[in-house]
């Protein structure tokens, strides 16, 4: 597939829009183009091994979960690890993709799938996505009623206001008087404009309302998930499901205030990576994710949440090899892609 193709085809697979304000997602290297792409690459962090990998396996494009560039680089030399990935993939014409958070939002993501470590359940997101854009045009629906006397005179004005849409008139009758009412979308720069002509008339301004228009809730998307198993299940076994489904030998664990490694656990609430401010404030008997600060754990185990935390990539790296089977039903098969080998949590228990 062309480099283009393949990121619209990523990108329609997990928006980059749903990802959180603060990341940094999509395209982050781009060979000259054109640029084909036979074989892609997935990995959860791009590290010197792995890329050495990629090039060994001549892939054309490296999915990162985590993305690789992050802080701004101001210059691309050999001098640190992160700008010798750059280096290296432009010297192997390899282009580097990273969704990180757009997938923790999506269904069919990272959360998704480590909910499956829980059992059966059902799951919602903590944090709902909306959508990326409203229904309508503009950020405020502005509705007032005018009679026929101005009704020609205020519409002629109102039009020649910039990014004004959706501007409609309907009869109305306001305190037995035969009247006009007339709505429209604007933008929040346009509403300043509206406001002010509408105040130079009393009449027009009493009788006005303001909606702000807000982007709709997409279902089953967001940060972090909220699971009700369907039957409880004591916090040891949960235990042991966790790391059955991560494949970790070991776990930390914080047991919460009055509980014990028997108490039952109905609720979970789970993030990938780190998942201290997702979390925070969730009524749960356990919190599930790869690391939290100090302090959240202990706030968390006063309120009788136990906490299980796996490290954080522990809680992402698994779901490659979902990814790689849900991406080749997208993409038609029509490349070839694998997972590495070589990344790993930098993390171990000694």
């Amino acid at each position: 597939m062309n480099l283009r193709e393949l990121v619209s085809a990523l990108n329609d697979f997990a928006n980059p829009a749903l990802a959180e304000s603060w990341d940094n997602v999509g395209l982050l290297v781009e060979p000259s183009p054109p640029h084909t792409v036979n074989t892609l690459f997935l990995t959860n962090d791009l590290t010197e091994e792995v890329m050495e990998e990629a090039v060994q396996k001549k892939a054309d494009l490296i999915l990162s979960y985590h993305p690789p560039i992050f802080t701004p680089l101001k210059r691309v030399t050999w001098k640190t690890w992160k700008e010798r990935l750059v280096v290296r993939a432009l010297e192997n014409r390899i282009g580097i993709y990273s969704p990180h958070t757009a997938y923790d939002a999506v269904p069919h993501g990272v959360n998704n799938w480590l909910t499956k470590g829980l059992g059966a359940c059902t799951s919602a997101p903590l944090h709902p996505s909306t959508a990326p854009s409203s229904p309508a045009e503009g950020t405020h629906r502005v509705e007032f009623c005018a009679d026929a006397e101005h009704l020609d005179s205020v519409l002629s004005k109102i039009k020649d206001i910039p990014e004004i849409s959706c501007l409609t008139t309907l009869p109305a009758r306001v305190e037995g008087e035969e009247q006009t009412r007339v709505s429209l979308n604007c933008s929040q720069k346009a509403l300043l404009e509206v406001v002010a002509f509408l105040s130079q008339n009393s009449l027009l301004y009493h009788k006005t309302e303001i909606l702000l228009l807000q982007k709709p809730l997409l279902p089953h998307t967001g940060m972090g998930r909220l699971c009700t198993l369907s039957e409880p299940v004591s916090l040891s076994d949960i235990i042991e499901r966790v790391k059955g489904h991560l494949q970790l030998p070991h776990v930390r664990i914080a047991v919460g205030a009055g509980r014990t490694l028997e108490s039952p656990v109905k609720k979970a609430a789970l993030c990938a990576g780190s998942g201290s401010s997702v979390l925070k404030g969730t009524e749960a008997d356990l919190y599930l994710t790869g690391e939290m600060s100090h302090h959240d754990v202990l706030d968390a185990v006063a309120n009788g949440i136990s906490v299980i935390l796996c490290e954080h990539s522990n809680t992402e790296r698994g779901f490659l090899s979902e990814l790689r089977d849900a991406l080749a039903v997208h993409l038609q098969n029509k490349i070839n892609i694998i997972v590495s080998e070589k990344d790993r949590d930098p993390l171990q228990v000694a």
